[in-house]
């Protein structure tokens, strides 16, 4: 049923309604401003989501008892809210929550969606982000669209009948944009050696950022890569047009770019666009070990907010406070483990705070939360070396940490490995 605006769309909520919102680039932002509305005329609604666009507006006070954030995944527009105790975080890997729609074990009663208008069959399509809104539409009561003409229509498990959409309405607006960011001296450096690291025929799994653009900078020599991701960006649309990624040597989707979202710019959206080249799948598919590990030589690149001498990865939190969310990371480093000739890599800066903070420390801070687990790390890098872990003892573990830390907090991470772990290591 098409109507006038957001407002309209929305009046079919009931009290106590739980809601599945698409997320990343795609989130319904449209659709939250009216729902910041309509909310305050209804009683304990829950909105799930993973990291959202534009939806700060949600965090209002004034919405308690009448609207509740749950997020799987935190990003700017939620990070303040859930640490203050205004929303909730569920700590769960991407590829489960697929499950818990499909299973009822997370009931869902409607699902907020932004899509492009429809073709010729009455078709639209989620454009940039499938995530785990397929699944939420398969067991929905009520879906509620944004039908938007600057969606980018893309192909895989990203299609939805107008007929299936309880109530719509249309309005033209820009996708939000995710510029790449400026290269630093340290984020060329770490991306340098993580490139070293990467073989031809790889097929890579990467994120967003300034490491990940970093790496792929570096891989113009490089020949028949592949990508099979959660997730990817700007820097992938070189490689693609110089021929580098071709995705030739993958065993599962053959030729094709597989990912459940993308971020980036509006030239990386004017790519995806109707290209038959790229697969926008359901993350429990795209996330699973079993399916990853099927492609040879994956690559699992990944990044960290601290590791601690034993290998420990915290890649969600500062301490007790929450960061971004568990994510996809360890369903990568372990797919790229149980690959053949696979292999995973945590990178990162060796500091923080301007220098005065060590990422690479004895211990976790307490409440950090350990996203990859010491026995899963394989190489770990910085702008001053590669570790390789796998396989190796606390002693060597630490010893290698130690040698690609800043070289100001080498000798004191040496003597806290022995004050709290009783490990006796060398230091250059």
């Amino acid at each position: 049923m098409l109507v006038q605006n957001a407002v309209e769309a929305l009046e079919i909520l009931e009290n106590n309604d739980v809601i599945w919102c698409q997320s990343m680039a795609a989130t319904p932002y449209k659709l939250l401003e009216g729902l910041a509305e309509v909310a305050l005329q209804r009683k304990n609604l829950t909105l799930l989501q993973l990291h959202t666009e534009h939806s700060e507006i949600l965090s209002d006070p004034q919405l308690e008892g009448h609207l509740r954030q749950r997020a799987f995944f935190v990003g700017k527009s939620t990070r303040a809210a859930v640490n203050e105790g205004l929303a909730d975080y569920v700590p769960i890997f991407l590829s489960e929550i697929p499950k818990l729609f499909r299973s009822g074990e997370q009931h869902l009663d409607a699902v907020l969606i932004q899509v492009s208008p429809p073709d010729q069959h009455g078709n639209c399509s989620l454009g940039i982000s499938v995530e785990a809104t397929r699944a939420a539409l398969q067991v929905a009561r009520k879906v509620i669209a944004w039908v938007n003409p600057q969606m980018p229509r893309t192909h895989g498990d990203s299609f939805i009948s107008l007929k299936q959409i309880d109530r719509y309405f249309e309005f033209s607006a820009p996708m939000p944009l995710h510029l790449q960011p400026q290269q630093s001296a340290i984020t060329t450096q770490i991306g340098e050696r993580v490139a070293s690291l990467i073989n031809d025929g790889d097929c890579l799994q990467m994120g967003i950022g300034a490491i990940p653009d970093a790496t792929l900078r570096c891989l113009g020599n490089h020949k028949d890569l592949g990508i099979h991701t959660e997730m990817f960006s700007d820097g992938v649309l070189p490689l693609v047009e110089s021929g580098v990624i071709n995705n030739s040597r993958k065993r599962k989707h053959r030729g094709r770019i597989v990912t459940t979202f993308a971020m980036g710019s509006q030239a990386l959206y004017d790519f995806v666009d109707d290209n038959p080249m790229v697969a926008f799948l359901d993350v429990e598919y795209t996330n699973d070990t079993s399916v990853i590990r099927q492609n040879k030589q994956v690559m699992a690149i990944n990044s960290a907010l601290q590791i601690d001498l034993s290998g420990q990865v915290c890649a969600d939190s500062m301490g007790t406070k929450i960061y971004s969310g568990v994510g996809g990371q360890m369903d990568f480093v372990r797919g790229a483990s149980l690959s053949e000739g696979g292999r995973s890599v945590i990178a990162l800066p060796a500091t923080a705070c301007g220098g005065t903070v060590s990422r690479i420390s004895s211990m976790l801070n307490p409440g950090a939360g350990v996203v990859t687990t010491r026995a899963h790390v394989h190489y770990v890098v910085t702008e001053y070396g590669v570790a390789n872990l796998r396989a190796k003892s606390l002693t060597e573990r630490a010893e290698a940490l130690i040698s690609i830390s800043a070289p100001q907090f080498r000798e004191e991470l040496a003597k806290q490995a022995w004050q709290d772990w009783g490990l006796k290591v060398r230091t250059s």
